[in-house]
């Protein structure tokens, strides 16, 4: 059983890093679809798994763009961590509205909220529209995933 998480786990990190290479200009930079595979991962993977997938994904995200934010991704990458860890814990509790509400609401404005202080008011007011837009889309996007990847992956549970 552990090994079949530690390799949907990879599988889902790896589709993070993939989908980081898809950029959406957006204000300030790019927002790249590096969450969606995370979002779709909380219907199979344990919170934590779930975390560890969004924090890779941001980091390749980043790493992919020359890390612009230098040091501060470590940061962004830990808040990507505990946004999909209680993401995770509300779609396996059953609150299937209530996740997306706190996804797009921790993800667009929660994790922006402390570069008002480290960077300045004026990168927060200029960076809350983009990130909202890209929290969106890839929310909207995992929504119309995930109900398909769980039905196959039902189908293949019962022909196994």
């Amino acid at each position: 059983m552990k090994l079949r998480l530690l390799t949907l786990a990879a599988m889902f990190a790896a589709l993070c890093a993939i989908g980081a290479f898809i950029k959406i200009p957006v204000g300030i930079g790019s927002a790249a679809l590096d969450t969606v595979p995370a979002l779709i991962s909380a219907s199979f993977l344990p919170p934590v798994y779930a975390g560890a997938a969004s924090l890779i994904g941001h980091l390749s995200s980043s790493l992919y763009a020359g890390f612009p934010l230098g040091p501060l991704h470590i940061i962004i990458a830990a808040e990507m961590f505990v946004i999909l860890f209680v993401y995770t814990k509300l779609h396996k509790a059953g609150h299937h509205v209530w996740k997306w509400i706190f996804f797009i609401f921790a993800n667009s404005v929660l994790a922006t909220l402390p570069f008002y202080w480290i960077i300045s008011p004026a990168f927060f007011a200029a960076a809350l529209p983009g990130i909202t837009l890209a929290t969106i889309l890839n929310a909207a996007i995992a929504m119309i995933v995930s109900p398909v990847v769980e039905r196959v992956m039902e189908r293949v549970k019962t022909h196994a």
